[in-house]
């Protein structure tokens, strides 16, 4: 049952969101391609969605945060025997720890 709410919540912000994006690539355009172009026409809501699709087919946008990228470090890890993982982790703590200035010592 959660799963559900869960599902259906998404799915309703993906509705609203491509909406709003549509809304907005339509009164962009409505507002600047016309004063730009004096034989331009004003679009529709149709046709500033299929000029999201076309810029996204185009340009290939709207990718988030997850990506290749993403599975590439997923893999690598997957590999590491568990003395390097911890080695990594290590380095990866020490590293993004505050650095303690010389002449106010630890204390901030």
């Amino acid at each position: 049952m959660n799963f559900r709410i869960r599902w259906a919540g998404k799915a309703l912000l993906v509705v609203i969101g491509i909406g709003v994006l549509g809304w907005a690539v339509m009164m962009l355009w409505n507002w600047v391609v016309p004063a730009l172009f004096m034989g331009a026409r004003t679009i529709d809501f149709a046709h500033a969605l299929g000029l999201l699709v076309l810029s996204r087919i185009l340009f290939g946008g709207f990718r988030g945060r997850s990506g290749w990228r993403e599975r590439r470090h997923w893999r690598k890890w997957e590999a590491m025997t568990p003395e390097e993982r911890e080695r990594f982790q290590s380095a990866w703590c020490s590293r993004s720890a505050r650095p303690v200035h010389p002449a106010r010592g630890a204390e901030d």
